[in-house]
């Protein structure tokens, strides 16, 4: 082997072991004082919004793991480089550590919340690193210069060894390929086991003994049947399930929120401040809505869209309930990481089923949609109204406060454009001639769907046939009966909302309000 892939394999396992050993101090200190999360929500928070929409573009709802995994292979090549200087100087190797750990600290304390001991996984995993590079180094098989007393209790003579100070001797090691491989084997294995145990211990420490106790309160009003023929075959899912709803959030790891010390404040322009317990929460009326959520970052055809049963509490009791100052035209609402949106005010006490809810699909909340407790409003992207991990509403006016994403490029307030989507046939898909069934999903929250249209070349638009639904509030299912004759064809889609706007053919970007333009797809018939 040579030295220098040596040494950068043993920088590379001195950083796995620093990772892997902060993952399980931050089972005291938190999930995201790990030095790869804080950096992780660093790049986050501050991402340019192209960069960002780039990101969900093609990652959609894995936008995350992308980035641990890009982090972590930027860290790989970082450490690689300075396990190869550390050869050359010593002193050169802990610099480079040094700055890792710098980096990592200031992350971890720039989160929210940071407590006095979020520094502590990356100083201790730096400390690591140090000890396991040094080892694997003077395994390599040829002399480092590093001063002596770095050495002592690592394998290296001490000043009063016999040779001068000034001298800085190295005891030099003949390369044992094998012995370099186990140590380093070992170094890895370590690291993952510490890894992965440090992440599921954080998990099991966390909230999920807590979530599978939980009752959720029966609804004082049930949702309303699901009408025969609300799902067109071929066509996605009418209700879809917990584990297929898109996430899209900031939040690198989901927060881990305890019920038990959960409480929600309700403050700012109001006559009545309130502040709700999560036993309290329970205790209030509850009902059940069919609504579909939509993020603003989805591309035309997209699929960050799905549709769930909610039960809450109906939001608009508890701010009449605070009731709010003149002027109060805003709503923030603050998660528990930090994170902020803003709804209108006038939106959420419009008497629309906008809800502080507490269970998704007949079950508590999943963590990563926001157990214990979000806000679900029909109508508005989520970037300006689903609030996760909920834990702070205050009443303000929007020429006062810009929320999270406003400052970033976004609208201030952003309803949801009328869309549509086509699921099948795929697009690129080849079918035989004849009759085609293409059906898809068209949405336009709180306006409900009139009319979905379909145009195959440049034939006249021909209307669909709607599947039965639940409420405006919902996504619709269409079909539409194709002849398809042999060659190339383009299909379209276009709908039309309760209000009788028709979508716009204009092409939009998702910035700053949402996207917009027809979804179309190609079909090879032969």
């Amino acid at each position: 082997m040579k030295l220098s892939v040596g040494a950068g394999l043993a920088g590379v396992a001195a950083a796995a072991v620093a990772v892997g050993t902060s993952e399980v101090v931050a089972v005291l200190t938190g999930p995201v004082t790990a030095p790869l999360p804080a950096v992780g929500g660093v790049v986050i928070d501050n991402v340019p919004g192209p960069v960002k929409d780039f990101g969900i573009s093609v990652f959609g709802v894995h936008d995350k793991t992308a980035l641990i995994v890009g982090t972590g292979v930027l860290l790989a090549l970082y450490a690689y480089a300075v396990g190869v200087l550390a050869r050359r100087s010593w002193r050169l190797g802990l610099a480079g550590i040094g700055l890792f750990a710098a980096i990592g600290v200031a992350a971890a304390q720039t989160r929210h919340d940071a407590s006095v001991f979020a520094w502590l996984p990356t100083v201790v995993g730096a400390a690591l690193a140090v000890r396991v590079l040094r080892l694997l180094l003077d395994r390599v098989g040829e002399p480092v210069p590093a001063p002596a007393s770095v050495l002592v209790g690592v394998g290296g003579p001490g000043p009063g060894a016999g040779a001068p100070p000034s001298a800085a001797p190295v005891t030099a090691y003949v390369e044992d390929r094998r012995y370099f491989l186990k140590v380093l084997g070992i170094a890895f294995g370590s690291a993952a086991v510490a890894g992965f145990g440090g992440r599921w211990l954080g998990s099991r420490q966390a909230v999920s003994a807590a979530r599978n106790d939980v009752v959720l309160p029966a609804p004082r009003q049930t949702a309303p049947p699901l009408p025969t023929g609300v799902q067109v075959p071929g066509v996605t899912p009418y209700i879809s399930p917990n584990k297929d709803f898109y996430r899209i959030d900031t939040a690198l790891i989901p927060p881990q929120v305890d019920p038990a010390t959960w409480q929600l404040r309700i403050h700012g322009m109001v006559r009545n401040p309130i502040t709700l317990t999560w036993e309290q929460l329970l205790q209030r009326p509850m009902i059940e809505r069919y609504v579909t959520l939509a993020c603003v970052s989805n591309e035309v055809g997209g699929d960050l869209v799905g549709n769930a049963l909610w039960l809450g509490t109906p939001i608009r009791e508890l701010l009449a309930e605070a009731d709010p100052l003149p002027g109060a035209d805003q709503v923030v609402q603050r998660s528990v990481d930090g994170w902020t949106c803003g709804s209108p005010t006038s939106v959420l006490m419009d008497g629309r089923d906008a809800l502080l809810a507490v269970g998704m699909n007949g079950e508590p909340l999943p963590v990563d949609h926001g157990f214990p407790a979000r806000l679900v409003v029909p109508g508005l992207y989520g970037y300006v109204s689903a609030c996760k991990w909920i834990t702070e509403i205050e009443l303000s006016r929007f020429s006062d406060f810009d929320a999270y994403w406003v400052p970033r490029g976004w609208a201030q307030q952003a309803p949801i454009k009328t869309a549509s989507r086509i699921d099948t046939p795929r697009d690129g898909a080849s079918r035989k001639p004849g009759s085609v069934v293409v059906g898809g999903v068209a949405w336009a929250q709180h306006r409900g769907i009139d009319k979905v249209e379909v145009q195959v070349d440049d034939a006249p638009w021909a209307e669909a046939t709607l599947a039965a639904t639940v409420s405006s509030d919902t996504w619709r299912e269409w079909s539409f009966g194709w002849q398809a004759t042999p060659g190339r064809h383009r299909l379209r889609v276009r709908a039309t909302d309760g209000s009788g706007a028709t979508q716009t053919s204009t092409p939009a970007a998702p910035a700053p309000d949402g996207a917009a333009g027809w979804h179309s797809i190609e079909v090879e018939v032969d």
